[in-house]
C-alpha cells in the first residue's frame, strides 16, 4: 500500500511539472517579452493590408497571434532618408470618403429627377443646369451627382452672384467631356466652372475625365523652359512618338484648350476626395479667390500629356494644399502672379514637372508673390523638384519662399531658380527682372540625374538671402550628362555643409543691387 501510494504522488508531481513547461513553452512562442516587442520592428505593426501607410499608426496585438505572418509584397517607395535625415515623407493614399448622407434639413438636388440619363451618351448638361439653378436658390443645399453612372456634361458654369452660401456639389459618380470639336467651339478656356460664390464645397469619391488626348496631340511634343539644360547621353534618350488621337475624336480639336475644374471671383472653396484626370490642359484652377483648401484628392494624367498642370494658382491668397497625390504632365503644383499665404505639406508629386513659383513676367508684365511654403513632400522621377521661374524684362518680386523637408527620388533637376526662363527656341535679353528674396531651402535630400542646383539670377537683380541647409542630394546616373551644382549672382548663406558642395553660391549680399522704381514694386 505504501509503495502503491508513493507511485500515485511521483505520478502526479510529473504530470504537474510538465503542464507547467507546456503552459510556459506555448507563452513564450505566443507573447514574446517586453523587450522583444520594444526590440522587434515587426511588432510595432500591425498586418499589411494592401498599400496604405498610415497602417504602422494604428495600435495592434497581433503578437499574440499563434500562426506564422505572411511575407509583406514589396512596395515601391520613395527613397529611405539615412539616419541623421527626418522621416520620409510617405506617399498620401488616394482617399476615398464613404457617401454619407446629407445632413438632416439639407435640401438635396439630385441631377437624376431633372432628366439626366448618366449612360455616357446622352448629352447631360441641360440636368446639371437645371439642378444647380434649383440649388442655388437654397443656403447649403446639396447637388448630387450619383455613383454608379456616367454623366456627359458639355462646357458649363455654376455662377453666383446671387447663388445662397455653402452650396455643397456631391460628386460620386463620373462626369466625362465630350470629345467632339463642335461641343467647343472655336475653343475655351474652361471646362466646368465654379464662379463668383461662397462656401462652395465639392467633395465626393467620384472622377472628373477631361479625355484630353486629341488635345494632346496637337501641342505635342510640349518643351518646358528647363528642357535646354537636360541633354541625353550617347542619344539614348529617343524622341517620343506622336501620341495617337483616340477613335472616338470627331474632327481637329480648337488650339485653346480648357481646364477641367476652375473657380473663380470665390470665397471659402474647398476641393476633396474627388479625381480629375486626363484634361486637356489644367486639371484644377483657382482665379481670384481668397480662402482655398484642397485636401484628399488626386490628379491623374500621363507624364507626356502637354500643359497639364496638377493645380494652377493665380492671383488667390490665404490657401491650403495637403495630402494630395498629383501626377500629370506639367507642374503639380503651379503658384502664378498675386499669390500670397500659400501653404502645400503632405503632397505626393510625380511624374510631373515638380512644384513651382512662375513662369512670372512674361511679355513684361508685373509679378508679386510672397509668403509661399512648401514642405514635406515626395517627388519621384520628376523634371524639377522645387523651382522658381520668372522671364527676362518682367518686373515686381517673390519674397518669402520656404521649401523645406523635400525627398526626392531621381529628379533631374531638383533646386532650381531660373530668372531667364524661356520656352522659345530663342528670347530677347532684357536687363529688369522679377526680383527673387528671401529663399529657403532646407531638408532637401534623396537623388538626382542631372543637375543637384541651377541658380540663374539676373545680373542687374540677383538672387539675394538665399538659405541653404541639410542639402543631401546624390547623384543616379541614368540617361542624361550630368553636372556639377550652378549658380550665377546668387546670393545668400551656407548653414550647414551640403552634398554634393554648393560653393557656387556667393556668401552675403552683392555689392551692388540695381533698385527697382516704386511703379515696379509690389
Amino acid at each position: 500500500m505504501m509503495m502503491l501510494m508513493a507511485v500515485l504522488v511521483w505520478s502526479v508531481t510529473l504530470e504537474t511539472c510538465i503542464a507547467r513547461r507546456g503552459r510556459h513553452w506555448r507563452h513564450n512562442h505566443r507573447s514574446p517579452s517586453s523587450s522583444d516587442v520594444s526590440d522587434s520592428p515587426s511588432s510595432k505593426k500591425p498586418k499589411s493590408h494592401g498599400h496604405s501607410h498610415h497602417s504602422s499608426h494604428n495600435n495592434n496585438n497581433n503578437h499574440h497571434h499563434k500562426s506564422k505572418p505572411k511575407p509583406k509584397p514589396k512596395v515601391k517607395t520613395p527613397p529611405k532618408a539615412d539616419d541623421n535625415n527626418s522621416p520620409v515623407v510617405p506617399r498620401p493614399p488616394k482617399v476615398q470618403p464613404p457617401s454619407l448622407p446629407p445632413p438632416k434639413g439639407t435640401q438635396v438636388f439630385n441631377v437624376m429627377d431633372f432628366g439626366a440619363k448618366g449612360d455616357g451618351k446622352c448629352d447631360d448638361t441641360k440636368a446639371f443646369e437645371a439642378a444647380w439653378a434649383s440649388a442655388c436658390k437654397i443656403e447649403a443645399s446639396m447637388m448630387i451627382v450619383p455613383s454608379e453612372y456616367t454623366f456627359l456634361v458639355g462646357p458649363i458654369t455654376f455662377s453666383g452672384p446671387y447663388c445662397q452660401p455653402n452650396i455643397v456639389f456631391q460628386l460620386d459618380g463620373t462626369i466625362i467631356a465630350p470629345t467632339d470639336s463642335k461641343s467647343w467651339g472655336k475653343g475655351l478656356m474652361w471646362w466646368i466652372d465654379f464662379t463668383k460664390l461662397k462656401g462652395i464645397k465639392v467633395q465626393g469619391k467620384g472622377v472628373i475625365d477631361g479625355r484630353g488626348s486629341g488635345w494632346w496631340q496637337q501641342d505635342y511634343p510640349f518643351i518646358d523652359g528647363e528642357t535646354k539644360l537636360i541633354l541625353p547621353l550617347n542619344n539614348s534618350v529617343q524622341e517620343p512618338p506622336l501620341m495617337p488621337i483616340r477613335s472616338e475624336l470627331d474632327g481637329r480639336m480648337p488650339s485653346i484648350k480648357p481646364t477641367a475644374l476652375r473657380f473663380s471671383g470665390s470665397l471659402d472653396v474647398e476641393v476633396t476626395g474627388i479625381t480629375i484626370q486626363n484634361s486637356p490642359q489644367c486639371h484644377l484652377k483657382f482665379d481670384n479667390c481668397v480662402g482655398v483648401v484642397v485636401h484628399d484628392m488626386a490628379v491623374s494624367s500621363p507624364g507626356d500629356s502637354p500643359n497639364t498642370d496638377g493645380i494652377h494658382l493665380q492671383n488667390t491668397k490665404d490657401v491650403l494644399i495637403h495630402s494630395t497625390t498629383l501626377a500629370c504632365g506639367d507642374d503639380c503644383i503651379s503658384i502664378q502672379t498675386g499669390c500670397s499665404n500659400v501653404y502645400v505639406h503632405n503632397v505626393n508629386c510625380g511624374p510631373g514637372h515638380g512644384i513651382s513659383i512662375g513662369s512670372l513676367g512674361r511679355d513684361s508684365t508685373k509679378a508679386c508673390v510672397s509668403n509661399i511654403t512648401v514642405r514635406d513632400v515626395a517627388m519621384h522621377n520628376t523634371m524639377t523638384g522645387v523651382r522658381i521661374k520668372t522671364w527676362q524684362g518682367g518686373v515686381g518680386s517673390v519674397k518669402g519662399v520656404l521649401f523645406s523637408n523635400i525627398q526626392l527620388n531621381e529628379v533631374q533637376l531638383p533646386m532650381v531658380i531660373d530668372q531667364f526662363y524661356c520656352d522659345h527656341s530663342t528670347c530677347k535679353n532684357q536687363t529688369s527682372a522679377v526680383a527673387v528674396e528671401g529663399v529657403t531651402y532646407e531638408r532637401i535630400k534623396g537623388t538626382y540625374t542631372v543637375k543637384p542646383v541651377h541658380f540663374a539670377c539676373s545680373d542687374n537683380f540677383p538672387c539675394v538671402d538665399v538659405q541653404l541647409s541639410s542639402i543631401e542630394l546624390k547623384p543616379v546616373q541614368e540617361r542624361y550628362h550630368m553636372y556639377d551644382p550652378f549658380c550665377w549672382q546668387t546670393f545668400g548663406e551656407l548653414n550647414t555643409p551640403t552634398l554634393p558642395p554648393i560653393d557656387c553660391l556667393q556668401i552675403g549680399k552683392p555689392p551692388r543691387n540695381r533698385v527697382q522704381s516704386d511703379h515696379d514694386l509690389c
